[in-house]
C-alpha cells in the first residue's frame, strides 16, 4: 500500500492511473487530496488526473524514468545502505568548490561515470563538488535549469539510487557534495503546476514569464513545495549544501522573505541530522543582506558567488568591454573587487544606468566565491571558449593564481584545471519540435546583436554541440595540459598550507598597481602575488624580501626589490 497525496486547490476531482485504471482520491482540505492504493509499491508507475484530464505526472515525482511527460514512479528513499554514518563536510572557509555538469564531466555522462573520476578531484585538492542541477528536464540531455519534476533526478544520468550512490562515494573519498536548484523559474515543457495549483503569478514578470508565487494568495504551500524540495535533497540524498541559482529572480515581498525561511529551516535539519549544511546563493543584487546573519536583519544564507570579482578580473585579462563588462576592465577595480568583494557597492553602473549594490561591511570573504569561470561566464558565450582559449595559458595561469590566493572561497570549473581543449557550449535537446527551432534561433539572434554571424553560433539542439563539451581526459598527460594540472594543484597545496590565503580578512589584503604598465601586486600576510599584465618584460618592485618562488614562467630575474617578469606571468613569494 502507498499513500498519494497531492495539493491540488483548483481541482474537483483528483484520481491515481495505475496501469491505465484510475483510482479517486479524497480532498482533505485546503486543496489537498489523499488516498491509500494497494498495491501500489517502489517501483511502481503511475499519474495523477486532474478533474478528468489527461493523466499528468506527480508535481513531487521522485522519479521520470521515461521523461517529463511520462508516468512517475514510486520511489522508497529508505531502502539505500548509507556507509556515510560518519561524515562531516569541511567547513566552507577551508574549502575549494569544482563545480562540473554530470552529463559531459565523462563520457558516459551518468552519476556512475562521474564516480570513476572522483580521484583526479582528490588529487587535485578538491574538497566540495557542485553539480549542476540534475533535477528531471525536458529531453536526454541540457543544462538543466529548465527543470520540470525538481524532486526527480535526471533519467538520463541514472536513477535516483545511482545518485546516491555518487554522493556516497564522494564522501568515501573525503568531498562534500553541493546541488544546484532552481527555484526561480520552471522550464517550459513538462510544466504540469498550474493544472494544480497557483505556483506561479501575474503580479511580476521575469525573463522566463510568470514569477513563481511566493507571496500572493496561495503562497503557503507553494513556498512549502520549494523548501520541502530542499529539504529532500539535503536528508534523502545526503548533500552537504545547495546552490541556489539566481535568487534576484525570487519576488517576495512578505516579512519572512523566502530566502530566510528556508535558511532557518536547513538549519533546522541540520541540527536534527546532525551535518553540517549549507546554503550559497547566486546574486546580482550586490547585496551583502543576502550573507548575512538573520540575527543582524539578513537573510542567513552562507554565502553567495561573487560575479563582480569574476567580472573585474575577466575584463582585465581580456580587454571584453561589451554588456556588463562594460562596468568593468581597470586594474583599480580589481583591486577594489580583492579587497571589498564588490566593486558596485552604492556607485554608478553605466551598464545598468542606475546606482548599484551596497557596501559589504564586517563580513569575512568566505561570504563569497571567487572564480575565473563558471558554466555561465563559459556557456553563455558564442561559442562556449574557456578562458585559456581567450588569452593563452599565461594569462589563465595568473587567473588562477588570483582566484585561489585570493580572500574568497575559490571554485574551479570543470577541465579549467588542466586548460581543456573543448568548449562548454549551450546545448539542448528538446524533443518539441518548434520549441527547438525557437531556441535554436533566439540563440543565433541574441549573438547578431554582439556582430557574430550566426552561422558560426552552435546549435543548441544539434547533438554535436553537446558532445565537443565534453571533457577529453586522455588530456592529462600531455602539454599543455599537464603543465596547467600541475599549476593548480601547486597553488591549492599553497592555500592549504599557508594560513594567511585562508583566513578570508579582507580588509587585510594589500593590492599595489600600475594602470599603465599593467602590472598589479597582491599581498596576504607572509604571501605575495606578483602579476605582469602588460605588453613586453618589465620589472616590478617587491614589498618584501623572500625565499620561496613559485612562478608560472620559469624565465624570470630577481634583483634587489625587484623582480624582471615576462609578459603575461606571475610569482608568487612566502616568507
Amino acid at each position: 500500500m502507498h499513500t498519494f497525496e497531492v495539493w491540488a486547490p483548483r481541482a474537483h476531482t483528483v484520481a491515481v492511473n495505475i496501469g491505465g485504471e484510475s483510482r479517486a482520491l479524497k480532498g482533505s482540505g485546503e486543496g489537498w487530496w489523499k488516498g491509500d492504493i494497494e498495491p501500489a509499491l517502489p517501483g511502481t508507475d503511475y499519474f495523477f488526473v486532474v478533474d478528468d484530464g489527461e493523466p499528468i505526472p506527480d508535481p513531487r515525482s521522485r522519479f521520470q524514468p521515461r521523461g517529463v511527460h511520462g508516468p512517475s514512479q514510486i520511489i522508497d528513499h529508505t531502502s539505500f545502505r548509507w556507509s556515510d554514518a560518519l561524515w562531516q563536510a569541511k567547513p566552507l572557509s577551508s574549502a575549494v568548490i569544482y563545480e562540473l555538469h554530470i552529463g559531459t564531466f565523462t563520457p558516459a555522462g551518468t552519476f556512475q561515470g562521474a564516480m570513476e573520476r572522483l580521484d583526479h578531484l582528490v588529487d587535485l585538492g578538491i574538497t566540495h563538488v557542485e553539480i549542476m542541477p540534475v533535477n528531471e528536464f525536458s529531453g536526454d540531455w541540457g543544462w538543466g535549469y529548465d527543470g520540470a519534476n525538481l524532486y526527480a533526478p535526471h533519467h538520463s544520468y541514472g536513477t535516483p539510487g545511482d545518485l546516491k550512490a555518487f554522493v556516497n562515494a564522494c564522501h568515501a573519498n573525503g568531498l562534500a557534495v553541493l546541488l544546484d536548484v532552481v527555484y526561480n523559474h520552471l522550464g517550459p515543457v513538462g510544466n504540469y503546476l498550474n493544472q494544480f495549483g497557483p505556483y506561479f503569478t501575474e503580479a511580476y514578470s521575469t525573463p522566463w514569464g510568470w514569477a513563481v508565487n511566493l507571496d500572493q494568495r496561495g503562497s503557503r504551500e507553494v513556498r512549502r513545495f520549494f523548501i520541502d524540495n530542499a529539504l529532500m535533497w539535503l536528508r534523502d540524498y545526503h548533500f552537504d549544501g545547495l546552490r541556489l541559482d539566481a535568487v534576484h529572480a525570487f519576488y517576495d515581498d512578505s516579512a519572512l522573505h523566502f530566502l530566510e525561511q528556508l535558511a532557518e529551516e536547513v538549519e533546522t535539519l541540520a541540527a536534527q541530522l546532525g551535518r553540517h549544511l549549507v546554503l550559497i546563493a547566486e546574486s546580482d543584487l550586490n547585496d551583502p543582506r543576502i550573507v548575512s546573519s538573520r540575527e543582524s536583519g539578513g537573510f542567513g544564507i552562507d554565502a553567495q558567488w561573487s560575479d563582480d570579482f569574476h567580472h573585474a578580473l575577466h575584463a582585465v585579462l581580456t580587454g571584453e568591454n561589451e554588456g556588463y563588462y562594460e562596468d568593468f576592465g581597470r586594474l583599480e577595480q580589481l583591486a577594489k573587487a580583492l579587497r571589498e568583494a564588490f566593486v558596485y557597492n552604492g556607485i554608478y553602473s553605466s551598464h545598468r544606468g542606475r546606482i548599484h549594490g551596497r557596501p559589504v561591511l564586517g563580513l569575512s570573504g568566505h561570504r563569497f566565491l571567487g572564480y575565473s569561470q563558471t558554466h555561465d561566464q563559459v556557456g553563455n558565450r558564442a561559442q562556449g571558449e574557456r578562458l585559456c582559449h581567450l588569452v593563452g595559458s599565461g594569462r589563465a595561469k595568473i587567473a588562477a593564481a588570483l582566484v585561489l590566493t585570493s580572500p574568497f572561497v575559490p571554485m574551479l570549473f570543470q577541465g579549467e584545471e588542466f586548460a581543456a581543449s573543448t568548449p562548454f557550449q549551450y546545448f539542448t535537446h528538446h524533443e518539441d519540435v518548434e520549441l527547438g527551432r525557437k531556441v535554436s534561433e533566439g540563440r543565433r539572434n541574441e549573438f547578431r546583436a554582439f556582430g557574430w554571424n550566426p552561422e558560426d553560433v552552435p546549435d543548441p539542439q544539434d547533438p554535436q554541440t553537446f558532445q565537443r563539451s565534453k571533457l577529453r581526459w586522455d588530456e592529462l598527460n600531455r602539454e599543455p595540459h599537464s603543465g596547467m594540472l600541475q599549476w593548480y594543484k601547486q597553488l591549492i597545496g599553497l592555500r592549504r598550507s599557508n594560513p594567511s590565503l585562508t583566513n578570508g580578512r579582507m580588509q587585510e589584503v594589500g593590492v599595489r598597481f600600475d594602470e599603465r604598465a599593467r602590472w598589479l601586486v597582491v599581498r596576504r600576510g607572509e604571501v605575495e602575488v606578483v602579476c605582469n599584465l602588460g605588453s613586453d618584460r618589465q620589472a616590478i618592485p617587491l614589498s618584501s624580501s623572500s625565499k620561496k618562488v613559485l612562478a608560472s614562467d620559469a624565465d624570470f630575474q630577481l634583483r634587489p626589490g625587484l623582480i624582471e617578469l615576462p609578459r603575461d606571468a606571475v610569482a608568487i613569494f612566502t616568507e
